[in-house]
């Protein structure tokens, strides 16, 4: 009698349990209503690339192997060199059988691939530039030891540099698309000085004039036959793994159905040229909850926006 109890409840509890999840979606439509897949058009971008074999996903452990050929932004990879394969190689093995880690990235890339890459193909930027604030903050919203924030990691002296607002209510660093444009310009700048987008890339890590002199002192042009420190070293190389993984996740023993991925948010978006004493009472006026306008608008960081000079910010709302 007491299990038929048990039974009984739980089966209430699920009914109500789907109701209000189907009437939360029904009252918010949180996602684009276009599924959107970033794998399909990687598998394209990464065509050279032979794979020798697959992960099993049974207790059986093996490495991860691909031959032929890779690009990066544009740019040959040697990997004839012995050196320069086994340092791709280590990437490879870390991150396929990383699996939390590069599995939940593969789900938010797939939210955040789409917009930042408009904006990389916007600039002026490869494409590729998209890995970078995949391993850099894999699309989290954290904060280094050194008080790098963001996608895209920047250091609040650098972001002000490149006109992001850094404050207490408002920290630009947290917004997707000025944080990915200063970045772009970042990048155009250093590809201009260094010569090409791979030792860009890498400066990213090192910073622009540390790579410019070690490309002096060496009398080198090219990241693959610079001598860096690791953490530079193995930069590149992280990027250039998570484009091969993610040009066949199935290869490498991540099995995503359209699913499993999270999709980009559905808004709108507003403009604002004035104070908001209370974002929870702003949030309100769009039937809206305080931690709706968060999730979308980050860079927002208190429940105020202070805005005597009357500039204008751009507001993301759910719909």
């Amino acid at each position: 009698m007491k299990q038929k109890k048990i039974l009984i409840i739980a089966v209430v509890l699920s009914l109500c349990f789907g109701f209000g999840a189907a009437f939360a979606l029904q009252k918010l439509n949180w996602f684009e209503s276009k599924k959107v897949n970033v794998f399909e058009k990687t598998r394209q971008e990464a065509a050279g690339i032979k794979w020798q074999n697959k992960i099993d996903t049974g207790m059986r452990i093996e490495p991860l192997r691909i031959s032929g050929e890779m690009t990066f932004a544009g740019e040959t990879v040697p990997l004839n060199d012995p050196e320069v394969f086994e340092r791709l190689d280590r990437e490879l093995q870390i991150n396929a059988y990383w699996q939390s880690n590069t599995l939940l990235t593969m789900k938010l890339a797939n939210r955040y691939f789409p917009a930042i890459e408009k904006i990389l193909i916007e600039e002026g930027v490869p494409a590729d530039f998209k890995y970078l604030p995949l391993i850099e903050s894999g699309f989290r919203d954290v904060v280094s030891p050194a008080g790098a924030a963001g996608f895209w990691q920047f250091i609040p002296t650098t972001a002000k540099h490149y006109n992001l607002i850094v404050r207490s209510d408002v920290d630009e660093r947290y917004n997707i698309e000025k944080s990915t444009r200063a970045a772009c310009t970042y990048l155009k700048n250093a590809k201009e000085k260094l010569g090409n987008w791979t030792l860009a890339a890498a400066s990213y890590n090192l910073g622009l004039s540390g790579m410019m002199n070690r490309c002096e002192t060496q009398q080198v042009s090219d990241y693959y036959s610079l001598l860096l420190t690791q953490e530079t070293s193995r930069y590149v190389f992280r990027m250039l793994a998570m484009k091969v993984i993610f040009s066949n996740p199935e290869a490498a023993g991540y099995n995503l159905t359209p699913n499993d991925l999270y999709q980009p948010f559905n808004y709108k978006t507003i403009t604002v040229d004035s104070s908001i004493s209370n974002i929870t009472n702003f949030a309100a006026e769009f039937g809206l909850q305080y931690r709706h306008i968060k999730l979308l608008n980050s860079w927002l960081r208190d429940n105020y926006l202070s805005n005597k000079e009357r500039k204008v910010f751009e507001i993301q709302i759910m719909q």
